[in-house]
């Protein structure tokens, strides 16, 4: 029968689905579409490091499909093996995507725990998303577990960090170990697909003809969105999972200083900073609520309460800091160090999530232990807001770095009397509304000078929380887990619906002989000027590592990206403002606006700063020129040189210089913004003039939404 968007057919053992003419769903006997079964899964955390592990007790493919009832609105299909393990799909055409709902149909199915599903495939076909993913952009060929932990230190089996870092807890990770992980995917065939589950699902990529989505609970629904362009797929998909909102205007005026060690010691850098020229537009001082030493290296207290002793009078100074245009910002996180005042009243009054033998449990955080508050009780949901809007924002705050989300134990019990394994995925985007909900208290004009930022998410995420930043990169240039991950991941993160991402400058992680380069730092620094948002952070042990105050000529060079960055202000804004309406990322990859570009769909290390500036980060060490590749039409470099054609359809790679303090960008020529792009060059460069303003609109560099030609 057919549908306006949607057909299904129906034969002997076999049924199609069809969204806009593309298969999607293709059953047979011989390759069904559902399989069910039951396991005994195992997880085994360790400070945020999980070992999961399943035992398969059934599994059962469900060969039979019966078409039960059709009009031009829905159809009901049952699948089944041998008259049991029923599933019943209702299909239907939703807010215009194709949503398949899930029931079990009979007790066989409703005691299955282990189930999949398969979408058609074709061997061509490139696959992008599943959350925050660091090293591949491209999932095509792999399988991709999605549980989120700590990201894994080295994220490669076969380096020696890795391999230090398993033999000491587990902690070294693997390629798919991410923060944020999402059980969605976009599709090179212009579709998008989610399985609406919050339990352990893994997204299996490898067979040239179907993708399988598994997870350990039967899903809510499977929901599957097409379009005619990949910007169509990445709007809709946005506007299902929701948007993030605009950045505070201050946000763009220049580096929030990561810097630490009591209200002298920040004053003093921030002192440092402003005397080399570098425009600063914040503090983030994570120690505001004091220190935890650790063998890792310095750690927090843990306790959301300003600490007075190391920072004196600290209340004043975030009063005269915001008088001269530098804002405060701090940490918080949903845990709570055990015996500390927060812990003690969270205690008295029942708030923490609790142990299967009713005491409250406490989570082993690395020498120092943590009560969990229990976000699913309505009570403390609404106490730890308080404690927001009490301690962060009544204190003078104007963000801060809403850590973690990843840590909840699988066998903890909570208060909603929800199983903790299937809220474990969910959590993140729990907390992420506990932040919402507090700034939002305040009223909008308040909340939108606020700026929260997180590096744990999943669906839901993307309304509540409006900046991530991509975790805890090694200080070095590793592909998976150093300056080189932070480029896919935050691609990765715009496919999946979240368009604003950052990372701390030059990396945190400091273990196993790793010390931050004063080149890492440089280049590190180059690319988040050219990113949305730019703020540092000394790593977990400041003293091994350079700092951008550690010499002059790393000054100089953090204020000559700063004024980049300020300089760009109109267009970033702009391109904020297209995530926000249509859920177009400000860092987007190349195919986003070339589909054309054949060789634009393997590209993970350069990326599009709105539709017409073209960056390609140097992520190699001793590096002074790097291959690009230039999607089809005309470029000119942002640091001056001759414009540069390239054809249709393959575009142009070329061997760019890529000196120290001029990473490789190019913008595309007759872009109207096109006067501001050679004005923020010349502001990195310090030549004087009004590098940030934007000329006037319809001009060339007029101050325009991306993408739209003068009026």
């Amino acid at each position: 029968m057919a549908f306006s968007r949607l057909s299904v057919s129906a034969g002997p053992g076999s049924l199609e689905l069809r969204l806009d003419g593309k298969p999607v769903i293709r059953h047979s006997a011989a390759s069904p579409f559902a399989r069910a079964g039951r396991g005994e899964g195992s997880f085994e955390m360790n400070r945020g490091n999980f070992r999961i592990s399943d035992r398969e007790l059934e599994s059962v493919e469900l060969r039979e499909a019966e078409l039960l009832e059709s009009s031009r609105e829905a159809a009901i299909v049952r699948f089944s093996a041998g008259g049991r393990h029923i599933l019943i799909a209702r299909c239907a055409i939703e807010d215009g995507r194709l949503v398949l709902r899930l029931e079990a149909g009979d007790e066989a199915a409703r005691l299955a725990d282990r189930w999949a599903f398969r979408l058609v495939a074709e061997a061509a076909e490139k696959v992008y998303g599943c959350g925050e993913q660091f090293s591949y952009l491209d999932l095509r060929g792999r399988e991709f577990p999605l549980w989120t932990s700590e990201q894994g230190v080295g994220r490669n089996k076969a380096t020696e960090i890795t391999r230090l870092a398993d033999a000491e807890g587990g902690s070294g990770g693997d390629y798919f170990w991410t923060f944020f992980p999402q059980p969605s995917f976009v599709s090179s065939r212009r579709l998008w697909a989610y399985l609406d589950t919050s339990a352990y699902a893994a997204f299996d990529f490898r067979a040239p003809e179907r993708h399988e989505l598994r997870a350990w609970a039967l899903p809510e629904r499977l929901v599957v969105g097409s379009a005619g362009t990949m910007r169509g797929i990445v709007e809709d998909l946005s506007a299902f999972f929701g948007r993030q909102g605009l950045l505070p205007d201050w946000a763009y005026d220049g580096v929030i200083l990561g810097v630490q060690g009591g209200t002298e010691a920040v004053l003093a850098k921030l002192g440092a900073a402003r005397a080399a020229g570098v425009p600063v537009c914040g503090i983030w001082a994570q120690d505001w609520e004091g220190i935890n030493l650790t063998s890792f290296g310095q750690r927090l207290r843990w306790n959301w309460v300003w600490d007075r002793e190391r920072y004196p009078g600290l209340d004043e100074a975030i009063l005269r800091l915001q008088g001269e245009g530098v804002r405060f910002l701090g940490y918080i996180n949903p845990y709570l160090a055990k015996d500390r005042s927060l812990f003690l009243e969270a205690r008295e009054r029942g708030f923490l999530a609790k142990d299967g033998s009713g005491a409250d449990y406490l989570v082993d955080f690395g020498e120092f232990e943590a009560g969990i508050v229990d976000l699913t009780s309505p009570a403390a949901f609404e106490w730890y807001k308080s404690v927001i809007r009490g301690n962060l924002l009544g204190f003078g705050l104007s963000g801060w770095m809403a850590d973690f989300g990843e840590y909840l134990p699988t066998d903890a019990i909570l208060a909603s009397g929800e199983s903790a394994e299937e809220a474990h995925n969910a959590w993140p985007a729990l907390w992420a509304r506990c932040n919402r909900e507090a700034v939002d208290a305040c009223g909008p004009e308040a909340a939108a000078e606020i700026l929260y930022f997180m590096r744990a998410g999943g669906p839901g995420s993307q309304r509540q929380c409006p900046m991530m930043w991509a975790g805890d990169q090694n200080v070095d240039w590793s592909e998976d887990d150093g300056l080189p991950s932070v480029i896919p991941a935050a691609l990765s993160l715009g496919l999946s619906g979240h368009g604003l991402s950052h990372s701390d400058i030059g990396g945190y992680t400091t273990l196993y002989g790793m010390k931050r380069t004063k080149e890492l730092f440089m280049r590190w620094a180059e690319q988040a000027a050219l990113s949305p948002l730019m703020r540092g952070h000394e790593g977990n042990r400041p003293m091994d590592n350079w700092q951008f105050d550690s010499d002059a000529e790393t000054l100089s060079h953090l204020a000559s990206m700063g004024r980049l960055h300020v300089a760009l202000k109109p267009y970033l804004k702009a391109a904020v403002a297209e995530n926000a309406e249509r859920g177009i990322p400000v860092m987007r990859p190349v195919f986003l606006e070339h589909e054309e570009d054949e060789a634009a769909w393997s590209i993970k290390d350069e990326y599009l700063l709105g539709p017409d500036l073209l960056v390609a980060p140097v992520i190699r060490e001793l590096a002074r020129s790097r291959t690009v590749h230039l999607p089809p039409g005309d470029w000119l470099p942002l640091w001056g040189g001759p414009r540069l054609s390239a054809p249709a359809p393959a575009g142009l790679d070329l061997e760019a210089d890529a000196t120290i303090g001029r990473p490789p960008a190019f913008y595309r020529a007759g872009s109207p913004w096109a006067g501001l792009f050679r004005r923020a060059a010349a502001a990195a460069a310090g030549e004087t003039g009004p590098a940030g303003a934007a000329p006037a609109a319809g001009a060339a560099g007029g101050a325009l939404p991306p993408g739209r030609p003068p009026a």
